[in-house]
């Protein structure tokens, strides 16, 4: 289980109410949410692995070179990632927390969180699930030929509408049928609509249908440029041609990263805390015993 833990722990924020706070007044909503959040997973799920993946940079400089509208909307003043002035300080005491009990959580720096993911799960042997409500992850898909879990596949719990107690299962057959594509076309689909969630601005005239349309009879944006290229009668052709330079650059920013260098790590669910005496001065701490008992309750019986 792979875990895009920035919108984890975002999710966390916004669902549990500022009213919970450590003894010194300090918020700790997102922290004790994130908490019951892994043990709901671990409980309704049981892996056997699990990897918090953390944004190193949430706008690396690579991909801002290419796009430079590149997630601008998300920019504060001073040039970092606009986060509510009380979840900031609540990450490093969720990074404390994790390594304590002892989940591998890895961020490697120069990449996003997708980008770790997208590492681990090409290069996975076993089952993979992603959780995450990011919908770029939806290009990781991968179904077994047959159609049954082999230890290739990679499907995505999806967050966004439910909640981590009722994730959206997607796999190759769920991303054709909501956009009409290929299972794994996800990221050429979103190349040519655009992600204004992401400051992407897409292909100015080709919305989700015509993106469709495109990716369906020439399976990559690439082979349709080449099909232009060739003189052949490609839909939207004026269009496309319009967006050659877009379409150019475009690419690095949508595919997550599949080659990250990563650091050394162990990913086996830890059955008893990596450092009790850490954790119980950070759940005195914080007043996190409730939701951490439940987390080590849900380790202890995978």
């Amino acid at each position: 289980m792979l875990l895009d833990t920035p919108s984890l722990y975002f999710r966390a924020f916004h669902g549990v109410p500022e009213s919970v706070r450590a003894p010194d007044g300090a918020p700790v909503n997102a922290v004790r949410g994130l908490l019951d959040f892994l043990a709901r997973l671990i409980r309704d799920h049981r892996p056997t692995r699990m990897v918090a993946a953390f944004d190193a940079d949430w706008r690396p400089p690579w991909r801002v070179a290419a796009i430079g509208s590149y997630k601008t909307h998300r920019l504060s003043p001073e040039g970092g990632e606009t986060v509510p002035d009380t979840l900031s300080p609540q990450v490093p005491v969720i990074e404390e927390v994790l390594d304590a009990v002892g989940l591998a959580r890895i961020g490697v720096a120069g990449y996003e969180a997708d980008d770790v993911i997208g590492t681990l799960a090409v290069a996975a042997r076993v089952p993979v699930d992603i959780v995450t409500g990011d919908r770029d992850l939806f290009q990781l898909v991968r179904d077994d030929p047959v159609g049954a879990r082999s230890p290739a596949a990679v499907r995505v719990l999806y967050t966004a509408a439910r909640g981590v107690g009722r994730c959206e299962v997607v796999d190759e057959g769920y991303v054709a049928a909501r956009y009409g594509i290929p299972g794994r076309a996800y990221a050429d689909f979103a190349l040519l609509r655009g992600d204004p969630s992401d400051g992407l601005p897409g292909v100015p005239g080709i919305g989700e249908k015509s993106a469709a349309a495109l990716v369906n009879r020439f399976g990559t944006v690439a082979a349709a440029m080449a099909a232009l290229d060739r003189g052949e009668d490609v839909p939207f052709a004026g269009k496309l041609a319009a967006a050659r330079d877009y379409l150019s650059r475009a690419p690095v920013v949508v595919q997550v990263a599949t080659d990250v260098p990563l650091p050394v790590y162990d990913d086996a669910l830890p059955a008893a805390p990596r450092d009790p005496t850490r954790l119980v001065t950070l759940a005195d701490r914080w007043a996190l015993d409730s939701a951490l008992n439940r987390l080590l309750a849900a380790l202890a019986a995978t």
